[in-house]
């Protein structure tokens, strides 16, 4: 038998627990980075699954190991280094949860974005489930007005979902519903998912735009940009679910025809030119579902190049 090569030590792959080998900061009330990247597995889990992406954030990491010898490359991508001179980022590991205890889960969940914002930083948040966002955005109470680009497969405005209103189905109606949050842009929304027809009407009529995938890959990106306010602060929630399955496996809900990772990376780009990237997070990749490690490497690449473009934004280098 053939030994299986180790492909990866081509590339300077290391034993960095943290995302391309960033330095760990494990206490948020001494951070001292412009970026910090926080692992969140679990918010509100339902009982009949679980934790079902506990994994993830460990799992984004993994996919982006064999490049942690690289970071201070060039990366075509960014257009450059990913994080240019003077600019700091930190991970700071996963955080604890207890899928009995999803308030509390939610509260950590909150506190830790709340104490990144404290340090005015930018949170990168990996998940984990769906229900992530909600504590997210709720740590941005009393901060100013912000505007959410959502790129999902759905549109997540049900009350509820086997009793849960803070789940995976409910993050843009629980959204909708706190006082900071003035815009709300869905991206990429297709197939027969969460969404009742009533769901949809709720979301149209507090003003919610919803810009299908079918839409953006027949046109582009510029129909959501264009609901982007210049100068705004804008708060990213993807759900790895809203890229086609051919470059993420690694979701719960497979559904084909979703965005490609240069519509994912446009659209970056283009909040980035216009306005002021706050915060994002990135939820529901599941590597237990993922091919070959394929969907880990896109999440990956997306984190990278959302931070290089953060990391451009603090030093003002376009």
């Amino acid at each position: 038998m053939v030994r299986k090569p180790n492909l990866e030590a081509l590339f300077g792959e290391s034993s960095a627990k943290t995302f391309l080998g960033l330095p760990s900061c494990d206490d948020l009330s001494l951070l001292d980075a412009q970026i910090a990247i926080i692992g969140a597995p679990c918010a509100t889990p339902y009982k009949s699954v679980g934790a079902y992406c506990a994994n993830g954030p460990e799992g984004i990491r993994k996919g982006m190991s064999a490049f942690t010898a690289n970071i201070a490359h060039h990366d075509f991508d960014a257009g450059g280094a990913i994080l240019p001179h003077g600019i700091k980022a930190v991970d700071h590991g996963d955080l604890a949860f207890d899928e009995d205890d999803a308030a509390g889960n939610r509260e950590t969940i909150r506190k830790a974005v709340f104490q990144v914002l404290e340090k005015n930083a930018v949170p990168l948040v990996l998940g984990g489930d769906d229900s992530i966002p909600i504590p997210m955005l709720e740590a941005f109470a009393g901060r100013g007005r912000f505007t959410i680009l959502q790129i999902d497969a759905h549109i997540d405005w049900r009350d509820s979902h086997e009793g849960e209103r803070m789940g995976l189905s409910s993050t843009m109606r629980r959204a909708s519903e706190m006082e900071h949050i003035e815009t709300i842009v869905q991206v990429g929304q297709r197939g027969l998912g969460s969404a009742r027809l009533g769901d949809v009407e709720d979301a149209k009529n507090w003003g919610a735009q919803l810009i299908p995938a079918k839409d953006i890959c027949a046109n582009g990106v510029d129909a959501a940009l264009g609901f982007i306010a210049p100068g705004s602060k804008v708060i990213v929630c993807m759900d790895c679910d809203g890229m086609d399955p051919s470059v993420m496996p690694g979701v719960i809900g497979r559904a084909p025809g979703g965005l490609s990772y240069w519509h994912i990376i446009e659209l970056l780009e283009g909040v980035a030119g216009k306005a002021e990237i706050a915060a994002m997070d990135l939820v529901e990749f599941m590597p237990e579902r993922d091919i070959d490690g394929l969907g880990a490497l896109t999440a990956g690449r997306v984190v990278a190049t959302a931070m290089a473009l953060i990391a451009r934004q603090s030093t003002k280098v376009s």
